[in-house]
């Protein structure tokens, strides 16, 4: 994590600085990087969230690599996903009920929050230096068995 800004000094407890340091090694990071990440993941600049998301995208930060990576994978299950399909598509040829629109609604919701997350771990990896796909495929799986 690069910022622009300028060099603060900061007293900080001998405690907090042993462990800044220790997450600093295990992650083979600055302890800089490490206390801008941890304040960043602390004070999410996402007011636009809902703040169980802004703060779900926010510990990702302090993710290990193998965590962001697994992020990187849809939150929907494949039965999920089959019945976003198959709800989108009633919605384009009929109306759908009540009960149908809730749960398209909701399936919604979490495909959203889905491909944030991805994104957000994307982005982390990215500025860790790990090479990315160079199209990650954030829509549900091709098949449409209706």
């Amino acid at each position: 994590m690069t910022y622009q800004t300028p060099m603060v000094s900061l007293q900080i407890p001998a405690p907090i600085y042993r462990r800044l340091r220790r997450a600093a090694e295990l992650t083979y990071r600055s302890i800089e990087d490490v206390l801008a990440t941890t304040v960043d993941a602390a004070l999410p600049s996402a007011p636009d969230l809902p703040p169980d998301l802004a703060d779900d995208l926010a510990a990702m930060a302090m993710f290990s690599d193998a965590a962001l990576w697994a992020a990187t994978e849809s939150s929907l299950s494949a039965v999920e996903e089959r019945r976003l399909r198959q709800l989108t598509h009633a919605r384009g040829r009929r109306s759908v009920s009540a009960a149908e629109s809730a749960e398209l609604q909701r399936l919604l919701d979490a495909y959203d929050r889905s491909v944030l997350r991805r994104a957000k771990a994307f982005a982390i990896l990215a500025q860790r230096g790990y090479e990315l796909p160079d199209r990650p495929d954030f829509s549900p799986t091709a098949d449409d068995d209706e």
